[in-house]
């Protein structure tokens, strides 16, 4: 049987010059560019004496370039200059438990502790605010304490008339305003977080 030829012209798909045509967009970018490199444009940079040899071999930018630049650092401009949302109001519930003192939450604390048993002996090198966070953790009448923050599971059982104590909302907006860090996240999502990335 006879090889068969394959031309190099006139096929499917093929240019006059026998060569896949390639796109072009004319030299523009076309990804956002982050803040920090517009910066970097805006600002000129302290240079070295070094810098003035390498600067003067590097082509300078042409006109279109300082046009788009000047436009995009007019659009932050303008972003920056709207005025910014003012804080939300802060609730009743809120202003309540700004009043709610360290020796109330403490006698809160006292009074669950006196309905047990026995004493948290696992609990003792905890502070008082994570022990109150914990129980709160695990009060299942306010509804599941995974894959949700504590204040936001604390306003969802205030909204659906749950009556959550006051004194948790207190120890959450201490704690916020310290700056305590992993203070929003529930114990038990941590726990159930780490076990499930260690099983896979």
């Amino acid at each position: 049987m006879p090889t068969t030829r394959r031309s190099s012209g006139g096929g499917r798909g093929a240019t006059a010059t026998g060569r896949q045509s390639t796109l072009s967009f004319n030299h523009r970018v076309t990804k956002p560019v982050p803040k920090s490199a517009k910066d970097l444009v805006s600002k000129p940079a302290k240079q070295s004496p070094l810098g003035k040899h390498i600067s003067s071999a590097q082509p300078s930018p042409t006109p279109e370039d300082e046009d788009s630049i000047k436009e995009e650092i007019k659009d932050e401009e303008e972003v920056e200059a709207r005025p910014r949302p003012e804080e939300k109001p802060k609730s009743e519930a809120e202003l309540r438990a700004d009043k709610i003192t360290d020796c109330q939450i403490d006698q809160y604390w006292r009074k669950l502790e006196r309905e047990r048993i026995a004493s948290r002996v696992h609990q003792e090198d905890l502070t008082l605010a994570e022990k109150v966070l914990r129980y709160w953790d695990v009060s299942s009448q306010y509804g599941p304490c995974v894959g949700i923050s504590r204040m936001k599971r604390w306003m969802r059982a205030d909204k659906l008339g749950l009556n959550p104590p006051l004194e948790v909302l207190a120890v959450l907006q201490k704690e916020e305003a310290k700056g305590t860090g992993g203070i929003e996240k529930a114990h038990m999502d941590e726990i159930l977080n780490s076990t499930s990335i260690g099983s896979v």
